[in-house]
């Protein structure tokens, strides 16, 4: 079995200046599955506040950690 992450260009934070600052986000890490599609899928199930605040997707970037 295989550990990924999510990250998404998606969203902002704010700098310690008070700036607000785009920048890559980290979603969620999933431990334990066979591929990007299953790691994905399980994502979602174990976080249903990702599709709740409205992140596409679709603008997921994957990495297998290793």
């Amino acid at each position: 079995m295989k550990k990924f992450i999510f990250i998404t260009p998606e969203g902002s934070t704010t700098s310690p200046n008070g700036d607000e600052v785009e920048n890559m986000q980290v979603i969620g890490i999933v431990d334990g599955a066979v591929d990007e599609n299953d790691a994905l899928k399980k994502l979602l199930q174990e976080n249903e506040w990702i599709i709740d605040a409205e992140f596409n997707v679709a603008e997921f970037i994957c990495y297998e950690i290793v």
